[in-house]
């Protein structure tokens, strides 16, 4: 005789019932409950990890064995300061990212603009689509098609040359790599600044008009202040990518950025205090540039 199965006890129907009301009464408890996994992810995996780093900063690479020893020193921050070749790393990519950011906002303002006041729906999307496309490509396949673009002979060079005019091939150069740069975090610039010039309501450009402002005035006092947080939130992904990104100075450039220093000191000499050291750099940097993209209200526009 086979055993009749059974299923398994579950909580009674009222404790349940106790318990759905108790949690619709309380809509803090429930934002609680939905909240803790991801907040707690957040905590551990990416607050805690930038506090090993910033641990691990202060620790230092024993000179005799290699070693590293985990003891409190300030040896990898003097070094930082102290020898000039990171200074002028440093200020190489400040540099850059400050230029891919500008060439971006002076690129993306016409585009984003005419999408967001010019366009025909239809046209827009086709538009929306076009700065969109170049994402759904791999980054490194990206990188490799201006190199062959920029390089000896590459389509530039040739172009140039059917022109009738002296060949141009900037090849591997920190030219290179501004326009490279320029390029592929532009579809960033565009999106937000699009968002900020959609939100301006056409009666603003109405009465600017009735009140005998021309164009460029209408742009200087109505169109550029509403839409500065939504150039500082493009700014900050703009330059905050060319900080920390270390393939494209190695595909198209010679040229050294805080990024290729901390993997040539973690990966080739497994310096890893000092490359968390040099890590804090572009953190400290960002965390002034969100202060001040905070301020200016560019939060609001992401």
């Amino acid at each position: 005789m086979t055993p009749a199965t059974t299923a398994a006890p579950g909580p009674p129907a009222s404790l349940r019932r106790r318990l759905l009301a108790t949690l619709y009464r309380h809509p803090r408890t429930q934002l609680l409950i939905l909240l803790t996994p991801p907040a707690g992810w957040f905590g551990v995996v990416y607050l805690g990890s930038l506090a090993i780093l910033l641990v691990a900063a202060f620790w230092y690479l024993d000179p005799a064995t290699s070693a590293v020893v985990r003891e409190f020193s300030l040896t990898n921050f003097e070094r930082l300061i102290g020898e000039p070749v990171y200074r002028t790393v440093a200020l190489r990519t400040l540099t850059v990212a400050f230029l891919v950011t500008l060439a971006d906002m002076v690129i993306a303002f016409p585009i984003a603009y005419y999408m967001a006041r010019v366009a025909a729906p239809r046209l827009r999307s086709v538009l929306f689509m076009l700065v969109l496309l170049p994402l759904w490509s791999s980054y490194l396949v990206r990188v490799y098609a201006w190199r062959v673009i920029l390089a000896p002979n590459g389509l530039i060079d040739w172009t140039v040359q059917q022109l009738g005019l002296p060949g141009f091939s900037p090849g591997v150069s920190d030219f290179s790599m501004w326009l490279v740069f320029s390029y592929i975090w532009l579809p960033y610039m565009i999106l937000p600044i699009y968002t900020g010039l959609e939100r301006i309501p056409n009666s603003y450009f109405e009465a600017s008009a009735d009140l005998g402002a021309r164009g460029a005035t209408t742009f200087r006092k109505v169109v550029l202040p509403i839409v500065l947080p939504a150039l500082v939130a493009g700014s900050i992904f703009t330059f905050s990518l060319t900080l920390g990104d270390y393939i494209t100075p190695t595909l198209v450039s010679n040229s050294q950025f805080i990024g290729n220093v901390i993997y040539e000191s973690q990966g080739v000499s497994n310096n890893v205090p000092f490359a968390a050291a040099f890590a804090t750099v572009p953190v400290l940097i960002m965390a002034v540039y969100l202060l001040i993209a905070r301020r200016l209200g560019a939060f609001e526009a992401l």
